[in-house]
């Protein structure tokens, strides 16, 4: 299946001179969600990447990540922004491109040296998905790899990443 049929270019979003990838259009689409998940385990699978939890990033996230988690027979935990989750948290500030931001996960979500693996919708500069290995590893669980339905290759956001599997599904 052609997923990147199924991505809508939006020009000039949410500022001019930016493209924005625009997932919605794959998500209305039955058999392509039911391709890219399946697909997306299938590429774990392959990499050999062996993990205890699945880590959704806010909020796209979630979307790939808690059907991925299912399909991978292990739990799913919610990253979240900051002031989004009621219990304590570990946290993580990290720089964006004009200021800085914050992660959370709860304490008790991911129980020490637990195989982790994040997931996003879309790797861009890697900021956001560096700084939640950076939070994993602070907690002492095991990063096992990154999957990504979309890679932005000229951004290079994967040489900001620790070196494990990396996996994305649609390149431009």
């Amino acid at each position: 299946m052609d997923l990147k049929s199924l991505v809508r270019d939006i020009p000039d979003f949410p500022k001019p001179g930016i493209l924005f990838r625009d997932i919605t259009t794959l998500l209305r689409d039955p058999e392509g969600l039911r391709y890219t998940i399946d697909f997306l385990t299938q590429k774990c699978k392959e990499a050999a990447i062996t993990a205890d939890y699945v880590i959704g990033i806010e909020s796209r996230g979630f979307i790939f990540g808690s059907p991925l988690a299912y399909k991978l027979g292990v739990g799913f935990i919610p990253v979240r922004k900051r002031g989004k989750l009621p219990a304590a948290v570990h946290s993580i500030e990290y720089e964006l491109e004009y200021g800085t931001d914050c992660l959370e996960v709860h304490q008790d979500a991911l129980p020490e040296a637990s195989r982790v693996l994040i997931v996003d919708d879309l790797i861009a500069t890697g900021g956001t998905a560096s700084a939640t290995a950076k939070l994993v590893q602070k907690i002492g669980c095991k990063l096992v790899g990154f999957a990504f339905i979309i890679e932005l290759q000229d951004l290079q956001g994967r040489k900001y990443l620790p070196d494990v599997p990396i996996i994305s599904l649609i390149e431009y």
